[in-house]
């Protein structure tokens, strides 16, 4: 049984606040038999096209909101609707607002033809620019969301959930079966597999997609809780530094304790969560984590390696990055600051991981985070080895737990090429200088956050302290305009390791 739209608006939206947007629909009937479909559907559906279009309240706040009427003509779309989307989506843009959009398609409108079809482009160039003007496009899909919708403007959202059971697909299970004459596999296009799938973000009904929205506007627009005042970080004094070898792998052993915490210990401090899963294009990585947060009132993307999710040979690979690449680009769609958890024993090593592009990634996660237009704050949380976690690093600002450490490859693995055994690790490590206070006496990392003695026997304290400290970084990073800190970002790491008489 699908939806209807009035009962969408009716359970995302406040009792009593919709206003329609929508004027009669464009004339664009091109035959008698046509014009007795739409007089049917409007009998039939109680509106007089498969859109409506609006604005109300969530919570209080304002937001403009598209939902498509299954029940007129499959909520199809042809030029008439198309043009009452498109209208809706530059009102939204243009007034400021939020945008939730809930299709619940059969796609283009057949009756229509080609002209139908090529509508699909002025809908998702019109949310484009609404995402580009930097205001929030939230997109939740209901049974069934199928063709040009889902592959226009039913894919663009910032975040993006599904009616539980819904079937979501680009070609329909009908459509298929005619065109191949066997039945499209089961299991396929539906909303649950397209999260695992890493399509969407999650399956939820409309109650918690309502409650979703509330975190998510609240993050965006930074309300629902008292921020901290603008305050100086700390100044880091600076600890005698020695290549002792105890002192180092102290720290690499400490850093690879399964007690420790990670980026979970962190968000679950934070407020206003929303997790995310996927690239959005088919991939997902559990070793990863990435969610919409505040902390200490401070609003930011979050993305990192996840020590509870990697085991053995399972650490992070190209999807990981890709899904990455999406949390940038998430945050300056948003103009949000990106936050990056660093805490990983290493990117896979696998047949799997070269043939999907592994190393690419990385370039393109070090390109993006070089040139990225928000604020950014990378955290050494523990093990920081190779490329996984370099890919995460560049940043306005770069903090480390005591214990935690950054290489090239984990001590081990130096020291078998190095020496071709895996006895000089402890030697080979402080020789590197991988730690937290060679890193900061060498200009890599910025601020150092206290562990006493060890973040595994203090969890709580130190996850406090973290998000303290970032919240305190990133209440200084907003105050700089953005371009001085590309630039600043870009000339770190030109200079980093060139001896000064150069």
């Amino acid at each position: 049984m699908t939806i209807s739209a009035r009962e969408l608006l009716d359970g995302l939206l406040d009792p009593g606040s919709f206003e329609s947007w929508d004027r009669p629909p464009l004339a664009v009937s091109a035959s008698a038999e046509y014009d007795a479909e739409l007089r049917a559907a409007e009998r039939r559906a109680g509106t007089d096209e498969s859109v409506l279009t609006g604005a109300g309240t969530l919570r209080g706040r304002r937001v403009a909101v598209i939902a498509c009427e299954f029940g007129f003509l499959a909520g199809s779309i042809g030029v008439a609707a198309a043009e009452r989307v498109v209208a809706a989506v530059e009102r939204a843009t243009e007034l400021g607002l939020p945008l939730l959009a809930s299709p619940a398609s059969g796609g283009t409108r057949m009756q229509e033809g080609t002209v139908a079809f090529v509508q699909m482009v002025k809908v998702a160039g019109a949310v484009a620019a609404h995402k580009a003007a930097g205001h929030p496009y939230l997109v939740y899909l209901r049974h069934p969301t199928m063709g040009g919708v889902f592959a226009s403007w039913g894919s663009l959202g910032h975040i993006t959930f599904a009616e539980p059971g819904a079937l979501i697909g680009f070609l329909g299970p009908r459509v298929y079966r005619a065109l191949y004459g066997r039945p499209f596999p089961d299991g396929v296009q539906t909303a649950e597999n397209l999260y695992r799938s890493g399509v969407i973000d999650g399956v939820v009904p409309i109650p918690v997609f309502r409650r979703i929205v509330h975190r998510v506007l609240n993050v965006v627009n930074g309300v629902g809780g008292q921020p901290i005042s603008p305050v100086p970080a700390e100044s880091y004094v600076p600890q005698p530094i020695t290549d002792s070898e105890d002192a180092t792998w102290r720290a690499v052993l400490a850093s690879r304790r399964p007690d420790r915490p990670g980026i979970r210990a962190l968000l679950r401090r934070a407020t206003d969560r929303v997790p995310l899963s996927g690239t959005g294009q088919g991939e997902s990585d559990r070793t990863v984590v990435h969610a919409l947060a505040r902390f200490r009132g401070r609003p930011c993307v979050v993305f990192g390696h996840d020590r509870s999710g990697q085991t053995g040979e399972n650490t992070m690979g190209p999807a990981a990055l890709r899904e990455a690449r999406r949390s940038m680009h998430l945050a300056a769609e948003l103009r949000l600051p990106l936050v990056l958890i660093i805490d990983t024993a290493g990117a896979a090593l696998s047949r799997e991981a070269e043939e999907r592009g592994l190393a690419p990634e990385i370039a393109r996660c070090l390109a993006d985070l070089v040139t990225l237009d928000t604020p950014t704050v990378s955290v050494l949380l523990g093990q920081g080895s190779g490329g996984g976690a370099l890919a995460l690093l560049p940043a306005d600002r770069v903090l480390a737990a005591a214990n935690a450490w950054l290489a090239p490859l984990p001590p081990e693995g130096a020291s078998a090429i190095v020496h071709r055994d895996t006895t000089h690790a402890p030697a080979l490590a402080a020789a590197q200088r991988i730690a937290a206070p060679a890193l900061h006496a060498d200009g890599i990392v910025d601020r150092i956050i206290p562990e006493t003695p060890d973040a595994a026997t203090e969890p709580t304290a130190f996850a406090h302290r973290t998000i303290t400290v970032i919240a305190e970084e990133l209440a200084l990073l907003t105050t700089t305009p953005t371009p001085r800190l590309r630039a600043l970002r870009q000339s770190r790491y030109r200079r980093l390791g060139v001896p000064t008489d150069r």
